[in-house]
């Protein structure tokens, strides 16, 4: 019963758009995805060059970009907040517990996904393509850029994974963000906070949209995977 009373307590903050509970939600977005728009500006040219490009150890840096898949968040959150402390390298530049750390923490732990993902849509379409380019005049970039454009779907379908990636992390957000309120708390730590306060209406509410937002990841990559297919 007091389940039932704090779901329907939750849906009554969604439909009211009550103030704290959107301004965690578009908090969130905000952050994750500046920081899939930020990884996959690195992360896609990084993935075309490594696929094409012949290079000693490659295989060996895929399977490291493979291996990068399952990188804990709080081992990426304990490399950021030494990276910003005090005492850290950056720690003048003052970043840590603000927004700046978090998206940070989530281009580097996103990162690997999306390369690995660019690599892997490439292999889909193979070298044939690129090669036919070449052959008929283009350069090594219009070449590649071809190649891309035959691979749009899957990159689209990888750059939505690092997206849902970003957006569900907990450790790293909680770690260098400090889940200030009206500042760094993001759907994920507000989840974490409230419920160990005992405020579960407010805890399903965050829930409830946590799960919408990945629904909607979730349609868009069967989507594109569907059309890609």
């Amino acid at each position: 019963m007091e389940l039932l009373e704090g779901f329907l307590k939750a849906l009554q903050l969604i439909v009211s758009l009550d103030p704290e509970v959107m301004e965690v939600a578009g908090r969130s977005l905000r952050i994750s995805l500046t920081s899939c728009l930020l990884a996959s500006a690195l992360c896609v040219p990084l993935g075309v060059l490594v696929y094409f490009a012949d290079f000693p150890g490659k295989r060996a840096f895929i399977n490291l970009v493979q291996t990068l898949y399952a990188l804990p968040t709080v081992v990426v959150g304990l490399f950021v907040f030494v990276l910003l402390s005090r005492k850290g390298p950056l720690g003048d530049l003052g970043l840590l517990f603000t927004p700046t750390a978090m998206i940070i923490g989530q281009v580097i732990l996103i990162s690997p996904i999306l390369t690995g993902l660019v690599i892997s849509a490439l292999s889909g379409v193979g070298r044939e393509t690129y090669e036919t380019a070449m052959a008929l005049g283009a350069s090594n970039l219009q070449a590649a850029v071809v190649a891309l454009r035959e691979a749009r779907y899957s990159v689209f379908a990888a750059i939505i994974m690092g997206f849902s990636r970003a957006l569900s992390e907990v450790g790293c957000a909680l770690m260098v963000g400090g889940n200030i309120r009206g500042f760094t708390r993001v759907l994920t730590t507000a989840i974490s906070l409230e419920t160990t306060k005992g405020n579960i209406e407010l805890s399903l509410a965050l829930g409830m949209i946590l799960l919408g937002l990945a629904l909607v990841v979730n349609v868009a990559l069967n989507f594109l995977q569907g059309k890609y297919q």
